[in-house]
């Protein structure tokens, strides 16, 4: 065992900045994740409950196994947006009778769980989840269709939603549908293109046009039972498989479902048990400085969250901006890239590529810790090929064949963000910590490549330079950019699966490694052209 050390002193004056830095952003994240909670507000809410219904959490509350955990995702999307935050959609990973599932749930409390332009991205977003590590999908369905308002933005790109339905289910990975009211227009496609399809008595209501609608096409009078009702498609129509009494009941049947798809997972597996860390990760509110600028070392946070605080540095005295190494995290082999300096230089774009190759001969997953400002510049660093060696990294991220993972925990910019599987390289699951912060470059930096190219563009035409208004240029870029990289930006942006507590950093790496685990791991030996 390669025991990592901390030099961290908890009751020191820098820990405990940063401690309460983190407090500070933490309670932000938490304001926004209960507007998401919060659904429609008191009055929708009671409203729905008054008919007798639960709300979207309850629900999956019921679903998954009694004290397993759920890993909700995205839950700040549509932050910063006309839309309520959440998308009126739930998203997580949640384990029922056993199996791993990604769960999708409508909530009907706000404006009756339509679908708005967020509410389709969060779930391809969902359905990309399942595709690649092999989660059968659970669509507990009440919706009324499209966002009329938007649908210019829904309407098109919204046929992805079911498309992916029919190609997961191609791919052998079951689908079901629970439909817990209407389920009317494109919605009513869910159950349609499900597997597994479960209805209930007197609530469920499927149709690609409502009672309104057909009159106005084709004059005829109908009713929402005989048009789309559970006791119509269960009796008459085929499309309900299961013909449920109650919401309750509708719940036990869809667990059964599960139950029998006698499914199995096809990866490897942990290959020792979970030993906790070393060194507490309840530590791990104090190890990122409120202020980026301030350096860190990322072994801090190594050693808090992989098994037994056991880990071997792979070249360790090389491209010493950049700590690479094996580990295990609840048992599962890791592969560790983590920010050490910011910069990253030719030697640790190399030390990289040569690490991705050997993880891939491996099969072993990998983890990026970003912390990084981008790739060097300057006259000595293009010289000796920055770009060649930060190509090579990409290249490598970009062919890489196991399953990656990201957390950012600090600085990712520019080019170091791509290098480092932004969310553009595909990672399996990507979360970032409160204290971080995304964009093309840092704030002050990109206001000052502005005013340099106003300020020679202003002398090129023999104009006199305006300090003033440069000054107050400069300061409106910077206001902009620095609200374009907070946690809750991105996270609304759904650069992100979800701004995590750093304090649960390990347990959340676990649950996804565990889903990873449905599929084969499996890494390559085909890589791009590496310039040389």
């Amino acid at each position: 065992m390669t025991l990592l050390r901390s030099t961290v002193d908890t009751d020191g004056e820098e820990y405990q900045a940063a401690a309460a830095s983190m407090a500070e952003k933490l309670e932000t994240i938490a304001a926004e994740a209960a507007k998401a909670i919060a659904g429609g507000g008191e009055k929708s809410v009671a409203r729905h409950r008054k008919r007798g219904k639960m709300i979207p959490r309850e629900r999956i509350d019921l679903l998954i196994d009694e004290d397993s955990p759920f890993l909700e995702l995205m839950p700040l999307a549509a932050y910063g947006s006309q839309f309520q935050v959440g998308a009126s959609v739930v998203v997580g990973i949640g384990v029922v009778e056993g199996v791993e599932c990604l769960i999708v749930a409508n909530d009907p409390t706000v404006k009756g769980g339509t679908s708005n332009p967020w509410t389709l991205r969060k779930v391809l977003r969902a359905n990309e989840i399942a595709r690649q590590n092999r989660l059968p999908v659970i669509s507990l369905v009440e919706s009324g269709g499209a966002d009329l308002p938007t649908q210019k933005e829904v309407f098109v790109p919204g046929g992805a939603m079911f498309r992916d339905l029919t190609r997961l289910s191609a791919a052998g990975i079951p689908t079901i549908a629970i439909v817990f009211g209407n389920s009317t227009a494109g919605g009513a496609y869910v159950p349609g293109m499900s597997d597994h399809v479960v209805m209930i008595e007197g609530r469920s209501k499927v149709f690609l046009g409502g009672p309104p609608l057909v009159k106005m096409a084709t004059g005829e009078e109908s009713d929402d039972e005989s048009l789309g009702g559970a006791s119509m498609h269960a009796r008459t129509s085929g499309l309900a498989d299961y013909y449920a009494h109650d919401e309750a009941d509708a719940l036990r049947i869809g667990r059964r479902v599960v139950a029998r798809l006698n499914w199995r997972k096809k990866g490897p597996g942990p290959i020792a048990e979970s030993i906790d860390p070393v060194f507490d990760p309840e530590e791990l509110d104090g190890i990122v400085p409120g202020d980026l600028k301030i350096p860190f070392d990322p072994r801090e946070v190594i050693t808090r969250i992989v098994d037994g605080s056991d880990f071997d540095e792979f070249k360790a005295e090389y491209g010493t901006s950049l700590c690479t190494g094996w580990a295990r995290i609840h048992g599962y082999p890791i592969g560790v890239l983590a920010n050490a300096q910011g910069v990253l230089f030719s030697a640790e774009s190399q030390k990289a590529t040569q690490f991705i190759e050997l993880a891939n001969r491996s099969n072993t997953p990998l983890l990026f810790l970003h912390n990084t400002t981008g790739y060097m510049v300057g006259k000595d660093y293009e010289q000796a090929g920055i770009i060649k060696h930060g190509s090579m990294m990409i290249n490598a991220v970009s062919n890489s064949k196991v399953p990656h993972l990201s957390v950012l925990i600090g600085a990712s910019y520019g080019a170091g963000h791509y290098g480092m599987c932004g969310r553009a390289y595909d990672p399996r699951f990507l979360f970032t910590w409160p204290s971080a912060k995304s964009a093309v470059m840092g704030p002050a930096q990109l206001a000052g490549v502005v005013s340099i190219v106003s300020r020679a563009a202003a002398e090129a035409r023999g104009q006199q330079v305006d300090e003033e208004a440069d000054k107050a240029m400069r300061a409106m870029i910077e206001a902009q950019i620095e609200a374009e990289s907070l946690p809750a930006f991105l996270s609304g942006m759904l650069y992100d699966d979800g701004v995590i507590d750093p304090r649960d950093t390990r347990t959340v790496l676990g649950l996804c490694l565990s889903a990873i685990d449905n599929d084969a791991v499996e890494g390559t030996s085909n890589f791009g052209v590496f310039r040389m």
